[in-house]
């Protein structure tokens, strides 16, 4: 899949920014879908199936976004419960829109199956969850590997499980699991190093707040780019502060458009726009009435525009030469009006 993508590819995440209604939810699905995303993410966990209800200190989140949030409570805010993902699916299908989501466990992973989920992203934090990414490759279905966090080799285990047990479809994003990240630390370059060190597909999970970053990764090789999505980040949520508002996936996929054309296939041929300039290149002129047998001097000829004339680097041999003919002044000169 990831390789034959001719176009970038946008994924909207809706994670917990539904806020805890399910209309609200759909709602996002056609908003990314009438702002132009390619796909809508959303996410598939309880509570339970990521941590145990505790407070003790190992659960308890000091400091950032959810400072203060056991790991229970944070999950129980901002799951997408699994009694809403059929009809979610189904909005999304009849309405055209490809959806997808992050499995945390094998249960969810069983409930998506069951919804035909065409393909799955494992999230940075499971990127080392190497029994859960088996379960996932065991579907042969595409998968997306989110990188935040992890070094070389936590990596290249993820991608031998998935060459082991699935198809062997996959994409790396560069991820910095920062929420938000800023822009000093997103380190775009990585991106390179990622499909160069692993001979893969590439992309970015972006939580940058703005679009530069993911506007830049295209150029980097970037094929698919995700980034939260939510209605206005001033309603809140858990993840409203570092989301995309409407007019901004907007700006994302048509900017993203633009980059890619702007990179075009790399070569010196002449481009379609330049077609009707050449003529205004510099060539040789007559730039004073020439009589026939006169020698050519810098007096009478030179490099000018435009261009109906012989090309400039033969004007120093031509210098000394004689006129076949009589040339009036404004005239380019042609091979055939000089003795050789």
């Amino acid at each position: 899949m990831f390789k034959d993508l001719s176009r970038p590819y946008i994924i909207a995440e809706i994670s917990g920014n539904h806020n805890g209604s399910i209309d609200r939810a759909k709602e996002l699905i056609k908003l990314a879908k009438d702002n132009g995303a390619n796909c809508v993410k959303i996410q598939t966990y309880t509570p339970d199936t990521m941590t145990i209800k505790s407070n003790k200190d190992d659960f308890l989140i000091r400091g950032g976004l959810w400072d203060g949030y056991n790991l229970w409570d944070l999950y129980d805010w901002a799951q997408t419960p699994f009694e809403w993902q059929k009809e979610l699916f189904e909005y999304a299908n009849n309405i055209g829109m490809t959806i997808i989501s992050t499995p945390f466990d094998e249960s969810a992973v069983d409930l998506l199956e069951s919804l035909s989920c065409p393909f799955y992203k494992v999230a940075s934090f499971e990127l080392t969850d190497l029994p859960l990414i088996k379960y996932i490759a065991q579907t042969k279905k595409p998968m997306i590997l989110s990188t935040g966090m992890a070094n070389e080799k936590e990596i290249k285990e993820a991608i031998d499980a998935i060459q082991e047990y699935g198809s062997g479809d996959f994409i790396l994003l560069h991820c910095v699991s920062g929420y938000p990240t800023p822009v000093e630390e997103i380190n775009l370059n990585t991106i390179t190093l990622l499909k160069k060190k692993f001979q893969c597909e590439v992309g970015l999970s972006d939580h940058t707040l703005g679009n530069t970053s993911a506007i830049l990764s295209i150029a980097l090789g970037a094929k698919v780019i995700e980034k939260h999505f939510t209605f206005d980040r001033s309603e809140g949520g858990p993840d409203a502060e570092f989301s995309m508002e409407p007019h901004e996936l907007r700006n994302l996929c048509s900017s993203v458009e633009m980059a890619y054309d702007a990179l075009g296939k790399g070569s010196f041929e002449m481009k379609k726009a330049e077609e009707s300039n050449i003529k205004f290149r510099r060539s040789i002129y007559v730039v004073k009435d020439i009589k026939k047998g006169e020698k050519f001097t810098n007096n009478n000829i030179r490099r000018i525009r435009p261009g109906y004339g012989l090309p400039p680097k033969k004007y120093v041999d031509i210098l000394g030469l004689s006129a076949s003919r009589d040339l009036e002044r404004g005239s380019p000169l042609i091979e055939k009006d000089i003795i050789k």
